[in-house]
């Protein structure tokens, strides 16, 4: 990595509905939980910056069909404004989750930027409209929020919708293929959609590089990278908040991370879902740390 990193913390977890053992989602102490891991440590950034998250409910908001909703709203407005502030054109971003939820504040960002790509890198689609939701957790959404679909106090925050466009963004990793009116959503959509079996088929860094030239031929002012652990097999890390069996491995992360973590126009990479009260032993986040440190800093093991 030869750009400098700058790391945020948004330890939001308003996006997630939480378990019945729970008092609330534990993916908000993910940034303090790499820290233990010397996550921060290793990667030397040049600054660190937080955003504390509101205290944590369970509000059903029925204007919008998603819970917690203004809240959300509220703290997307003051991420952007804190990513605006402090980003630099040859700063290489990393956002540290919370909940996928944060895609939002970073999507408004971006396209106050410009015209940016999303690479979506998830072990779910999360593109469905609140209709659709079993839970109403805007995390479990927040691919339909930022391309537009949903209401439009969460979708057209500073009449900016949509903060990207279909047709600009990769969908892959999705798991979850069984529920057919799930996956029926996004092979509506203009998104390019690679499910877990077709990413396999069409090659980790191909599919990198496949995006990489789309980024290119519509001369995009650059892309971002959303990057949820819940597309990592179940054994490598089942610390997350809906576990799936299938996934990739670390070695298929590397191929896939690699050429978009180091390729001059990615702004940044956001980071969430890992649960660290699910891994209070570090058994699963040690390892993750370790393949992740390779990749930003494009070393072998």
């Amino acid at each position: 990595m030869k750009k400098e990193i700058n790391i945020f913390e948004f330890p939001l977890s308003l996006g997630l509905t939480k378990k019945e053992h729970e008092t609330e989602p534990g993916v908000k102490k993910l940034p303090d939980w790499l820290k233990n891991f010397d996550f921060h440590k290793k990667l030397e950034p040049k600054d660190i910056f937080r955003l504390e998250a509101p205290e944590y409910m369970m509000a059903f908001d029925k204007e919008s069909g998603v819970r917690n909703a203004d809240h959300i709203i509220e703290y997307a407005k003051k991420q952007a404004a804190l990513v605006l502030n402090n980003y630099h054109k040859n700063t290489f971003n990393i956002f540290l989750g919370g909940d996928c939820s944060i895609l939002i504040g970073n999507a408004v960002a971006l396209k106050k930027l410009g015209k940016f790509g999303l690479f979506y890198l998830d072990g779910h689609t999360d593109f469905i409209p609140p209709h659709l939701s079993q839970s109403g957790g805007a995390a479990g959404m927040d691919l339909a929020i930022v391309s537009g679909i949903g209401h439009e106090k969460l979708t057209n925050i500073g009449e900016l919708s949509p903060y990207f466009h279909e047709e600009n963004i990769f969908c892959c990793g999705n798991a979850e293929t069984d529920d057919e009116e799930y996956v029926r959503e996004i092979l509506h959509s203009n998104i390019h959609y690679f499910d877990l079996e077709s990413l396999r088929k069409n090659g980790f860094r191909k599919t990198a590089e496949d995006f990489i030239k789309m980024v290119h031929e519509k001369k995009l002012d650059g892309f971002f990278i959303h990057f949820d652990v819940d597309v990592l097999k179940d054994e490598l890390m089942p610390a997350v908040d809906s576990r799936m069996e299938d996934g990739i491995s670390y070695e298929d992360l590397k191929e896939i991370l690699r050429p978009l973590i180091h390729h001059p126009q990615c702004f940044g990479i956001e980071i969430t879902i890992l649960d660290p009260d699910s891994d209070k032993n570090g058994t699963y986040t040690r390892p993750f740390v370790n393949n992740l440190i390779q990749i930003i800093k494009n070393k072998e093991d």
